[in-house]
């Protein structure tokens, strides 16, 4: 596999408080899958060993010729009891290649802006409801690697919610229409608002919360106008809101992507282009600005992949950069658990490369693209991070870069708010690669979801990942999204508590050893 398709395969993987009742019918042939009704129509589910799962359910009507590159428009209503029993349709996006099809293969339909919902029982009332945004580089992604059973056993109704990505979601030609990926986010929102009540959860009491791309819309999310009082807190793992483009980078984009397809650059034309050679176009372009590397812009810097798409600053939808908004006191009123893991950028590098072949140039190159005084971070990484080599220490910046310092910044904004803010840092190491995995992107989510028992996840984690770390990060995330609060203390610039999450766990305070050195650095 060419780096390239690796990097994209690599960014897809990094896609009430009390327990049910006791009594709850789930798994019991006496009590039917629940049909609930929607304000389009009725929904019939299934019945889950933790309670109840609907799958498939459209929230916006299906996207259609030059649609697909719109707004969302309301679903249509439908008649009689819709069975929503299985996966729906996935958004259009480039295959993933192997070793890692197995992880959530496409399911072909027009009717991809879809969601899941698990509920411990639709008879319940007024539990505290997380909706899910996966992450996948903003240009893969899918509902079907996240299963909810846990949070529903343990009170939560969880929604997993499927949005255009790629083109479709981010294509920008100055013709004032932006971000529509964000806006299918915004329209699932007002869905759960308008719904979620049938499904025994508490409109009131809504948690976004996302991975990667996924936390960075979630930290989009929270200083849009329009999404403003559609939740009451938010979950950021690995990702603070700090992608953006601006108008004139996001126009080249896609007058980029017109070209490859020799069509004008309108959306009727770029429609009509047909999906096949779109996602081919775009494959085509990403590889172009990967020679052409420019974090500050789209990225390309080494072992690290293109973010070709990502959401763009538009008067009407993103007026602002995130963490401009953010310290204009946008999102001050909604309560923040954010954080990343210890060594982000090995889930790029270790499958693909040694870290032992990269090489001191390369650590270089990537510190001056990042903007960094090299003369001063080189002595600064290695006193930080004593007897490693070039490779590992690469895999360190990159998550630095792209995630931990943007969510210090971002939980800096916050400090002295009257809503929490609390930070964490997941340090438990994957044995997988011979122990070099690390802790790696993505490495959170089989704990956070406690799905150590997923094949799937253990091709990341390995066969025994600790359930006790497991039982501890679920059960902090579940705290946190029934009432705001974790057992460690709240973050602020003068102690910087952060718990960190490993085979011994504890809250640690400035756990951030090269945090200094990035002061002054422009990372959007």
């Amino acid at each position: 596999m060419n780096r390239r398709r690796f990097l994209h395969a690599a960014a897809t993987v990094s896609t009430g408080v009390a327990a049910a009742t006791a009594g709850c019918a789930s798994g019991d042939s006496n009590h039917p899958p629940p049909i609930v009704a929607t304000t389009a129509g009725r929904v019939r589910g299934t019945t889950t060993v933790d309670g109840y799962a609907f799958k498939g359910i459209p929230y916006a009507a299906p996207p259609h010729g030059t649609g697909r590159y719109l707004p969302p428009r309301p679903v249509t209503p439908w008649q009689g009891v819709r069975d929503t029993v299985t996966d729906g349709p996935t958004p259009p996006q480039p295959a993933t290649p192997p070793p890692l099809e197995f992880f959530a293969p496409p399911i072909p339909g027009a009717e991809y802006l879809n969601l899941n919902i698990w509920t411990p029982d639709p008879g319940r009332s007024r539990l505290p409801v997380l909706v899910w945004i996966y992450g996948g580089g903003f240009d893969t992604g899918t509902v079907g690697l996240y299963d909810g059973s846990a949070f529903a056993r343990d009170g939560v109704v969880f929604v997993a919610i499927n949005y255009r990505l790629g083109a479709e979601g981010y294509l920008y030609l100055g013709d004032g229409v932006a971000n529509v990926a964000l806006l299918d986010q915004i329209a699932a929102l007002h869905w759960v608002h308008d719904n979620i009540a049938a499904f025994g959860g508490d409109p009131d009491n809504v948690t976004i919360a996302g991975q990667s791309a996924g936390a960075m819309a979630v930290g989009t999310l929270m200083t849009m106008p329009r999404a403003a009082g559609l939740f009451r807190r938010a979950i950021m793992e690995s990702g603070a809101g700090n992608l953006c483009y601006s108008a004139d980078t996001a126009h080249e984009i896609g007058t980029r992507l017109a070209g490859k397809l020799a069509v004008a650059p309108t959306r009727d034309a770029v429609a009509g282009a047909g999906v096949d050679r779109i996602l081919a176009a775009q494959l085509a372009v990403m590889d172009d600005l990967a020679r052409q590397p420019d974090p500050q812009r789209w990225g390309g810097e080494p072992g690290c992949r293109v973010n070709m798409w990502r959401p763009t600053l538009d008067a009407a939808t993103l007026p602002a950069r995130p963490i401009d908004a953010a310290r204009a006191g946008a999102g001050a009123d909604v309560d923040v658990l954010l954080g990343h893991n210890g060594e982000e950028g090995r889930l790029s590098l270790v499958p693909f490369r040694s870290l032992d072949s990269v090489t001191h140039d390369e650590l270089t190159t990537a510190m001056r693209l990042y903007r960094l005084p090299v003369d001063r971070a080189v002595p600064a990484y290695r006193a930080a991070y004593p007897g490693t080599g070039a490779g590992e220490l690469l895999a360190i910046l990159q998550g630095d870069w792209m995630y931990t310092i943007p969510g210090l910044r971002s939980a800096d904004t916050r400090s002295g708010m009257r809503a929490s803010t609390y930070a964490y840092e997941f340090a438990w190491r994957s044995p997988q690669f011979d122990g070099r995995l690390g802790s790696c992107h993505f490495l959170e989510v089989p704990f956070v979801f406690d799905q150590l028992h997923d094949e799937r996840m253990q091709w990341i984690t390995g066969p025994n990942p600790p359930q006790h770390l497991a039982d501890l990060v679920h059960r902090t995330w579940v705290q946190f999204i029934g009432t705001g609060r974790v057992d460690w203390p709240r973050y602020d610039t003068a102690r910087r508590a952060t718990m960190r999450f490993d085979i011994e766990s504890a809250a640690v305070h400035d756990p951030y050893p090269t945090r200094k050195i990035w002061e002054g650095v422009d990372l959007y």
